[in-house]
């Protein structure tokens, strides 16, 4: 008879094919044996989603946990879809109009059309839902397909979505009508359907983007050909600033909108910068005194497929909780010492920077050193290959507990570019702190390690001020990735502004650092 780690590992085998076979994100019932099924339930390798549903997870993740499902949504979804209506449905406008500008957060409600639909809210976990809606769909040769999700294309999106949805979802709009090139292919439609307000409605929202060309084309189009079109404005505010006319991918667009959105919120949150300090050795003593209290904050980020590394494991029996406490203390012991080489080569930019250099130009320079220095030592004891060292991650990745989905892989490269632009040119210290840190962590350039690199460039960013290294207390986590969760989610930058703001008064005011378990040193 079979030992229980050898049994586990053929039902993890079998979720293995299934995963490979189609990159399924949801397990059926039929799809397991009701024997696999339950072992890998009772192990902590699937969760229930709704009846007769399931979806991957780790058991290591705590009881109750939102990380595993968050990063199944879209998998899930797509393939629950499929199944309920076959070919037959469509997200909503609003929500592909979402996707299209590259906000890929997961929805409280997943609005869905189909000619087949109920008209019926589905209960999903954490507090999301799925809506299906009875409405016919785009003719075929107007829908599209991405990554499993059927929705309507860019320029059908923006004629059939409400009119709150430009000022509710400001930037999901604006990084949508920032991708088109010409008003021809809106055109087409609005003639076809005849569709003189919604043509008056998308001429004030291209101009308000700064695209008066296609404002001025849709108008004196739809007039020759017999319309009476009003041009009305559908956002509640407009940029601070002129967007680039011809910049194609709308993550480098999200970026530059964010930055503009967030910019005024936080200026004037944080006491008066004092400016570059004179005394740059005392500044960088300071910043070695205080390495054993910043080095006991960290920042894990999860993935969640079963691996055939795991299976083998399983198999062997080296899968239990005394080898899982053996990994665990050796990856903390290289983190502690990739921790330690990281921070000296923080501590040269930082004094780059106090030597006058532009802060966002160092950590352009200086932040893929950074990454290298903090994980060469998992490379070096095996934990890691060296092919992780290469730069910015080549997959998708998580963060434990958040809606916010990072930039896909191909996106990164676009953005972290824009991002350094934007930081180079930023005049204000706060800003450069606050918005350094959200937007880093907001893009999710690398595998691991976001968080902590966050918070290295925003002590960078702080030294540029000539504020005081700042620790960010492991006991006020829950009060940070809150407000990093507001701020990804619901673009308000207030929380993290004033979060950040408290802690860099206390520092200035000379209180004391916050302790250190002796455990910890």
């Amino acid at each position: 008879m079979p030992a229980p780690s050898e049994k586990l590992a053929q039902s993890l085998e079998i979720l293995h094919k299934l995963q490979n076979s189609s990159g399924v994100g949801a397990i059926r019932s039929r799809d397991l044996s009701r024997t696999h099924r339950e072992r890998l339930l009772s192990n902590g390798f699937l969760q229930e989603v709704i009846k007769g549903w399931y979806i991957p997870s780790r058991p290591d993740e705590v009881r109750g946990e939102s990380t595993a499902w968050y990063a199944s949504f879209w998998r899930f979804s797509a393939a629950y879809l499929e199944e309920r209506f076959g070919k037959n449905w469509c997200l909503s406008p609003e929500q592909s109009l979402s996707l299209q500008g590259g906000n890929w957060m997961v929805p409280r409600q997943l609005v869905v059309r189909s000619p087949k639909a109920r008209n019926k809210v589905t209960r999903l976990p954490h507090g999301t839902s799925l809506l299906d809606l009875r409405a016919a769909l785009p003719a075929k040769g107007d829908r599209e397909e991405r990554d499993g999700l059927r929705i309507f294309p860019l320029e059908s999106a923006l004629i059939a979505c409400s009119p709150n949805y430009f000022s509710a979802h400001s930037t999901d709009a604006r990084a949508a009508l920032l991708m088109i090139r010409d008003a021809s292919g809106i055109l087409a439609r609005l003639l076809e359907g005849g569709h003189s307000t919604i043509a008056g409605r998308l001429a004030g929202a291209f101009r308000n983007c700064g695209r008066d060309r296609i404002a001025d084309d849709i108008a004196k189009t739809m007039a020759v050909a017999g319309y009476d079109v009003r041009e009305s404005d559908p956002f509640k505010d407009k940029p601070a600033f002129a967007l680039p006319v011809r910049e194609p991918s709308p993550h480098v667009n999200r970026i530059r909108l964010l930055m503009q959105k967030m910019r005024e919120p936080v200026v004037g949150r944080f006491p008066k910068a004092p400016g570059l300090m004179r005394d740059i050795n005392a500044y960088l003593k300071r910043v070695d005194e205080v390495y054993v209290t910043d080095a006991y904050h960290s920042l894990s980020i999860e993935g969640y497929r079963v691996s055939p590394e795991l299976i083998e494991r399983v198999r062997s029996g080296a899968w239990n909780s005394e080898a899982n406490e053996e990994d665990r203390q050796q990856r903390n012991a290289m983190a502690a010492r990739g921790y330690w080489q990281v921070y000296q080569a923080v501590r040269q930019s930082v004094g780059r920077v106090l030597h006058g250099e532009n802060p966002g130009l160092v950590a352009d320079e200086d932040h893929g050193t950074w990454y290298r220095e903090m994980f060469a030592p998992s490379v070096t004891a095996n934990l890691l290959k060296a092919t992780d060292l290469a730069g910015y991650r080549n997959g998708q990745v998580y963060i434990r507990g958040s809606m916010h989905v990072p930039l896909n892989c191909q996106a990164v490269r676009d953005a972290m570019p824009a991002f350094f632009d934007l930081l180079r040119a930023e005049t204000d210290p706060a800003v450069r702190v606050v918005l350094g840190h959200f937007i880093f962590v907001y893009i999710h350039p690398y595998v691991d390690g976001n968080g902590r690199m966050g918070r290295f460039l925003m002590n960078l960013m702080l030294a540029s001020g000539g504020y005081p290294w700042t620790v960010i207390p492991v006991e006020n986590r829950k009060i940070y990735m809150g407000a990093l969760e507001r701020a990804s989610v619901g673009e308000d930058i207030v929380p993290f502004a004033d979060f950040l703001a408290g802690l860099v008064r206390k520092a200035l005011a000379g209180e004391p650092m916050p302790t250190v378990p002796k455990s910890s040193k």
